[in-house]
């Protein structure tokens, strides 16, 4: 159960706290770090404060769930980590994505090689986010690459089973704030296998995943974010979402509970790192954003220090 919610304005956390029948509020993170009753954190702060918010919680002894992206590049990530196994706590990227009945199958299939052998992954992510601040401000850790396009390479990493590509290739173009705004990553893979994710925040995409295998095709024809259908050499196969409660403020975020009770039975057999979604997992993917950004003439702050 949600035992208590902090927030920089104690007034909102008040709020969302009634509004959720949440027992307690606080007014500033510390004050969460130090309530004995709290087991487990989600960290889902803006992306520049995710380091120093979760540094804070697992050095006071937290479990901590935290929101993608989870660092702003991979030296971070690699400092969360690190504390995490000095603090002997569970740390995991929250990449909700991962844990939904459909990505499970889509695992599953992949194993069993019921599409031969991957070839070719194609990724589509696009959604206008232009008018968001957060996602066209550099100090608050916007672009589209962080926001959206992780969502692409994520897959691809899922997709080739944690293989690290043998070279990136990374073209698209930035918005007046110098972030990027839509760009095409091609990650070339041993034996001649490649993946192509092109993302944008300037405009829609049809939001598709196709996985081309010497022997098939798995397809998520829409929303693979939060993936709900498959089409599996052809055939359809639905894995529909338990209904809503209450008002949901984006699609599929019914599909939360499946990433918070695999984080519960990890919490429970006393596992300090998910072993579906591993710090190795999280390492991959920032070090292919590093490079991708590179590539692409983004860079933030936190990339100096």
């Amino acid at each position: 159960m949600v035992v208590a919610i902090a927030s920089r304005d104690l007034s909102r956390a008040q709020e969302y706290a009634k509004n959720h029948s949440i027992p307690k509020a606080y007014g500033s993170y510390k004050e969460l770090a130090e309530d004995p009753d709290v087991d487990v954190v989600y960290v889902g702060v803006i992306h520049p404060y995710h380091l120093p918010v979760t540094l804070l919680f697992i050095q006071a002894g937290k479990n901590v769930l935290c929101e993608k992206p989870l660092g702003m590049n991979t030296a971070e990530v690699k400092a969360m980590v690190q504390a995490a196994r000095e603090k002997n706590v569970f740390f995991m990227e929250a990449f909700w994505t991962r844990f939904f009945p459909a990505s499970e199958k889509i695992r599953s299939l992949l194993r069993q090689s019921v599409v031969g052998d991957v070839v070719v992954l194609h990724v589509e992510f696009g959604i206008p986010l232009l008018s968001v601040p957060r996602c066209v401000e550099k100090e608050l850790g916007g672009g589209a690459l962080l926001d959206i396009g992780i969502y692409c390479v994520h897959l691809a990493c899922m997709v080739f089973n944690g293989e690290k590509p043998q070279s990136i290739v990374a073209t698209g173009f930035l918005h007046d704030t110098e972030v990027d705004k839509m760009a095409s990553i091609i990650l070339n893979y041993s034996g001649q296998r490649q993946a192509v994710l092109t993302y944008s925040m300037a405009n829609r995409l049809p939001n598709r995943v196709t996985i081309s295998g010497t022997n098939g095709l798995i397809e998520i024809p829409t929303d693979f974010w939060c993936p709900q259908k498959l089409v599996i050499n052809g055939q359809k196969e639905e894995f529909p979402l338990p209904s809503p409660s209450q008002k949901l403020n984006f699609n599929g975020s019914t599909g939360l509970r499946y990433e918070a009770e695999h984080v519960r039975q990890c919490l429970l057999k006393g596992l300090k790192e998910s072993p579906v979604m591993s710090h190795a997992d999280s390492e991959l993917i920032h070090s292919i954003l590093d490079e991708a950004r590179r590539q692409l003439g983004v860079s933030y702050p936190q990339d100096c220090s």
